[in-house]
C-alpha cells in the first residue's frame, strides 16, 4: 500500500486499489504537485495518461486540474476524462465516479453545483484532498469566502501531521482565514504549514497576502526575499508571488523596483497561461492609475492576450484582458470583447453570479476611463461596488476595482464621494503609503496631469 494512499481516496475501494499497481507512484507524485503547487502537475498528469490511458485516478487528476483552473480551453479533455472514469466505474458510490459527477456539473456550466458535489465527497472521505482542493478553488472563484473557510474547518479535525498532505490542507485553511480577514490566525497556521513542509508555496502565498492586507510592506519584501528559492521558479504561484512582490514595491514608493520585477518575473515568465496574463494586467493597471509611464509594456501584454481564445473564459480574466486592450489602444479588440460580453447579461442580473454580473459593468467602466470619461466610469462602478469583493479573485485582486473607482472619482472631481472612498481605504489599511497620497489629494482636488491613454472610440 502506498504511503500516500490517504492522499488519493479511500484505499479500501476496488477502484483505488487498482491504482496501487503500475501507475500509483506517478499518481502520488502528480497529486502532491497539484496540492502543493510545486512543479507542473498538468504536464505530469498528461505524461501519466500517455503511458497508461486507462489509469482512472489519472483521469480524476486531470479533471480536478481543469475544474480547479476553470479552464474553458480544456473542455474536450475534461469530457474525455469524465467518460473514461464513468466507463471504468459503474458503481455510482465509487469515489472516482463521484469525482466524475462533480466534474460533469462544472462541464455543464454549474460551478456552484460542482462545488457542492466535490464537497459532498468529503462527508464520507474527509481525507480526499483532491476533492477538497477542487471545492476550495471553486468556493474561491465563486466569492464564497465563508463557505471556503468553513468547508475546511469541518474536515480539519480529522487530519493530523501523520496524514500525507496535512501541510497543504493547513495552507488552504490559512488562505481561507486570510480572505475572511482573520489575519493573525491565518499567518500562524501558514507558518505551521511551513514548519511541516519547508518552502510550501501555498503557505508562502498566504503570508504574502496577510502582509499585503496589513500594509506590512517592508516585512513582505523581506519575507519574499528570504524564501525566494522556494517560490521564484517552478511553482504554480511563481508569477503570482512576483506580482505580490511588485505590489509591495509600489506601496513602498519604488515603481522602478516594481517594473523591474514585472520585466524579469512576469512579462518573461515561461508560463504564458491566462492567470499570468491577468497578474500582468492587474499590475500595469495600478501603474496607470498612478500616472506611471510603462512604455511599450501594455502593447506587448495585449499581444499575448490576443493569442488566447477568450470564449468561455472566466469573467475575471475577461476584465483583465480588457485592461490590456484599452490601455494599449486596441479599440477593435476592446469593442469585440465588449460585444461578446453581452451574452453574460443573460435574462437579467438577478440570474447571474456576482462574477458574471460584474464583468460587463467593469469593462464598460474601463472603456470609459480610457476615453477619460471619468464620470461615466464612476457611474458604471457605482452600480456594482456592493458586489465588487466577489470579483472572482482574492480581496487583494478585487481591490483594483476600488482603486479604479477612487481614481475616477478624484478625476471627476466628485469630492464628497472621493472622500468616502479614501476613508474606506484608509480604514482598511492605515499604513499604506498609497492611501496616504490619496488622502492628500483630497485637500483641494487640484487639476493635475491626467494619464494620456490612447483614446478608445
Amino acid at each position: 500500500m502506498s504511503s500516500n494512499a490517504a492522499l488519493r481516496l479511500d484505499a479500501t475501494t476496488p477502484a483505488t486499489a487498482a491504482v496501487e499497481t503500475g501507475s500509483h507512484r506517478c499518481c502520488d507524485l502528480a497529486l502532491d504537485m497539484l496540492v502543493t503547487q510545486r512543479g507542473d502537475a498538468s504536464a505530469e498528469v498528461e505524461r501519466l495518461l500517455t503511458d497508461d490511458p486507462g489509469c482512472v485516478f489519472g483521469h480524476c487528476l486531470r479533471a480536478a486540474l481543469i475544474v480547479r483552473a476553470e479552464s474553458a480551453a480544456s473542455r474536450s479533455a475534461l469530457a474525455a476524462s469524465i467518460a473514461a472514469i464513468e466507463a471504468a466505474c459503474s458503481d455510482k458510490n465509487d469515489p472516482m465516479r463521484q469525482h466524475a459527477l462533480a466534474a460533469r456539473a462544472w462541464l455543464e456550466g454549474d460551478s456552484a453545483h460542482a462545488a457542492k458535489l466535490y464537497g459532498a465527497i468529503l462527508t464520507n472521505r474527509p481525507h480526499d484532498v483532491l476533492a477538497l482542493a477542487v471545492a476550495h478553488a471553486l468556493d474561491f472563484h465563486l466569492g464564497r469566502r465563508r463557505v471556503m473557510r468553513d468547508r475546511i474547518a469541518k474536515v480539519l479535525r480529522r487530519w493530523t501531521a501523520a496524514v500525507p498532505g496535512y501541510a497543504s490542507v493547513l495552507a488552504m485553511y490559512a488562505f481561507a482565514l486570510e480572505e475572511n480577514g482573520q489575519y493573525r490566525r491565518a499567518e500562524k497556521i501558514a507558518r505551521r504549514a511551513l514548519a511541516l513542509d519547508q518552502g510550501h508555496p501555498g503557505a508562502i502565498h498566504v503570508i504574502a497576502h496577510v502582509m499585503e492586507m496589513q500594509g506590512r510592506v517592508h516585512d513582505g519584501l523581506a519575507f519574499l526575499a528570504a524564501v525566494e528559492s522556494a517560490w521564484g521558479e517552478g511553482t504554480g504561484l511563481s508569477v503570482h508571488l512576483a506580482w505580490h512582490r511588485a505590489l509591495f514595491h509600489l506601496d513602498a514608493d519604488d515603481p522602478d523596483g516594481a517594473l523591474a520585477i514585472y520585466d524579469e518575473q512576469i512579462a518573461t515568465a515561461v508560463s504564458a497561461d491566462i492567470a499570468s496574463l491577468a497578474d500582468g494586467s492587474a499590475l500595469l493597471w495600478r501603474f496607470q492609475l498612478q500616472d506611471i509611464d510603462v512604455g511599450e509594456r501594455w502593447r506587448s501584454l495585449a499581444d499575448r492576450w490576443a493569442m488566447h481564445n477568450l470564449a468561455g473564459a472566466r469573467p475575471f480574466y475577461l476584465v483583465h484582458a480588457m485592461m490590456a486592450f484599452v490601455a494599449s489602444g486596441r479599440p477593435i479588440a476592446a469593442m469585440r470583447l465588449a460585444e461578446a460580453l453581452e451574452s453574460t447579461r443573460g435574462n437579467g442580473a438577478s440570474s447571474l453570479s456576482p462574477e458574471d454580473a460584474l464583468v460587463a459593468p467593469l469593462c464598460e467602466a474601463l472603456l470609459a476611463f480610457a476615453r477619460r470619461d471619468y464620470t461615466a466610469c464612476v457611474e458604471w462602478l457605482k452600480r456594482v461596488r456592493h458586489i465588487a469583493h466577489r470579483c472572482g479573485g482574492s480581496v487583494a485582486q478585487c481591490d483594483v476595482i476600488h482603486l479604479t473607482l477612487t481614481e475616477a472619482a478624484l478625476r471627476a472631481r466628485q469630492a464628497r464621494f472621493a472622500r468616502t472612498l479614501v476613508a474606506e481605504r484608509t480604514a482598511r489599511k492605515p499604513a499604506s503609503r498609497l492611501n496616504r497620497l490619496l488622502k492628500l489629494r483630497l485637500g483641494t482636488l487640484p487639476r493635475y496631469h491626467q494619464w494620456q491613454a490612447p483614446v478608445v472610440a
